[in-house]
């Protein structure tokens, strides 16, 4: 290609369209068919009619369901309020009733009422529905954590560009205490947001900004380390990491039960599953489920600052090499001193112009 502009522009073209690509894969590989995959829901009642009960709803369902009994029905809503089910069928001769947990996950209460509004249907008898914890008015279908989730990551893996890029000539100590500070203010920002400007968190905001701040800290230093090895590829690589993987595996809008077992199996250990699943805790369950979120969060941040360590170790043994290289060119130049120094202020402006274009790049994603 004879061009050198438009080489380029095609080579800046080739992250989009792989964004393009794994957007559209990620997105729609979780999100396009949701349905329920071994979704844990009991039936309350003791003795052999409720098991051939349960029995009968498992036959019919497959492996939609994995159905379990439970002797009473504040068994069931403590086995919701843990999570460990998303809704569970109280057989009763006038009207029988429905548990669920819509603060946990709004799409699986609907997806276990669609399964018991038939059973309740085929017995000639109106179904009653119980919600045990619902999410807050200003936020009624439980779905807010995952925006504030995609608010964090944007704010974070955009910094990623302007720390990494902008200020690679920086020392990694102090790129790093830009890291700590930047994710307080995205913590501060998610506090805000959550709390006196949608009020999506009713109660325990500090703790709201404590997992805040840890999700992005993490974000932000996987990302600086990163940047050390992947330059302008940095930006790729955080979007499959931290929008790709994690918006689709997070819960927020669909828990695992619903997606398929790719998705279902990064919930278990990826760092916006911990905030999204943690900040429920917080906030609806008695903190069920808060001190895993927060360890999930706390093994990224530890896995960030390996990252970051290890990116500031290669370029103390690197910056010695390019000094000699350098040193070693210069003693045997023949150019005139006026034009190795227009050769550096050169390669100066080349160098500026990328981390403005990797910049401008990250934020436009």
């Amino acid at each position: 290609m004879r061009s050198p502009a438009l080489r380029h522009v095609l080579t800046h073209l080739i992250t989009p369209m792989l964004m393009c690509l794994g957007m559209g894969l990620a997105y729609m590989g979780a999100f396009v068919t949701p349905t329920p995959h071994h979704l844990p829901v009991a039936v309350v009642g003791e003795g052999p009619k409720a098991k051939v009960f349960a029995q009968t709803v498992k036959d019919r369902a497959g492996d939609r369901l994995d159905v379990r009994t439970v002797p009473t029905r504040s068994r069931a809503v403590d086995l919701l309020m843990a999570r460990d089910i998303d809704g569970a069928y109280v057989p009763r001769a006038e009207a029988p009733e429905l548990l669920v947990a819509s603060a946990g996950s709004d799409m699986g209460a609907t997806a276990v009422e669609k399964v018991f509004t038939p059973v309740a249907a085929r017995q000639g008898l109106p179904l009653k529905v119980t919600d045990v914890a619902e999410p807050t008015p200003h936020d009624p279908t439980g779905q807010g954590l995952f925006f504030l989730l995609v608010a964090l990551s944007i704010g974070s893996y955009a910094s990623v560009a302007a720390i990494g890029a902008a200020g690679a000539a920086l020392p990694m100590r102090v790129r790093g205490l830009l890291a700590l500070g930047v994710s307080a203010v995205v913590g501060v920002i998610g506090l805000l947001l959550a709390g006196p400007v949608f009020h999506l968190a009713p109660h325990d905001l500090a703790g709201v900004w404590a997992m805040s701040w840890l999700y992005s800290a993490g974000i932000l230093f996987v990302g600086v380390g990163l940047h050390t090895f992947l330059k302008r590829w940095t930006t790729l690589a955080m979007m499959v990491l931290f929008v790709m993987l994690n918006f689709t595996s997070s819960g927020g809008l669909f828990r695992p039960d619903l997606q398929n077992g790719f998705f279902g199996t990064l919930h278990a250990f990826w760092n916006g599953a911990g905030f999204v699943e943690g900040a429920r805790g917080l906030l609806y369950f008695g903190d069920d489920g808060l001190a895993r979120g927060l360890w999930t969060l706390v093994v990224w941040l530890l896995a960030g600052l390996a990252v970051t360590a290890v990116a500031a170790g290669y370029e103390r043994m690197s910056t010695p090499s390019r000094r000699a290289h350098a040193a070693g060119a210069a003693h045997t130049s023949a150019a005139p001193a006026v034009s190795g120094d227009r050769d550096e202020t050169a390669r100066a402006a080349e160098a500026e112009q990328a981390a403005e274009e990797e910049t401008e790049e990250s934020v436009a994603v």
